[in-house]
């Protein structure tokens, strides 16, 4: 009987939400892990957070929620959250993590989008792609 493991990279577009969700868990808990940090997913999201990440330091606990693009939500607001998202596909993805309070109040103070209908009827607003212009503000929250 051969049993040699034959193993295939998936594509990430063929996945299905959760499965992208699910894998993107998986990625950033390797790249925070190279940061001294261990993950917990949440199976239902405790004060906004979708998993945990605890350092090696014992101390330090990041609440992270799990995005699939940059977006500031009225419903974080002072929740000590950070929000971690992919920007790009493949191997040239790139990794943010940055902290909500703190994106939201540089968004709102530099574009119009308190004026946009997003943010007034449905309290959030997203990026489909990192855009240039911000992207310089993020350097600091980058993980790779």
């Amino acid at each position: 009987m051969d049993r040699t493991l034959k193993l295939h990279k998936i594509e990430y577009r063929k996945l299905n939400g959760r499965q992208k969700e699910n894998y993107n868990f998986q990625k950033i808990s390797g790249l925070l892990a190279d940061y001294g940090f261990t993950t917990i997913r949440l199976s239902d999201d405790w004060n906004g957070a979708d998993f945990l990440a605890q350092h090696i330091d014992g101390k330090t606990v990041l609440r992270i929620q799990l995005k699939s693009r940059l977006g500031i939500y009225k419903k974080y607001q002072g929740k000590k959250l950070l929000i971690c998202f992919r920007d790009g596909s493949g191997e040239s993805a790139r990794w943010y993590l940055y902290p909500h309070d703190k994106v939201l109040r540089y968004l709102l103070k530099t574009t119009n989008i308190q004026r946009t209908a997003a943010w007034r009827e449905l309290d959030a607003w997203s990026y489909p792609r990192l855009p240039q212009r911000v992207a310089k503000y993020f350097k600091a929250f980058t993980v790779n």
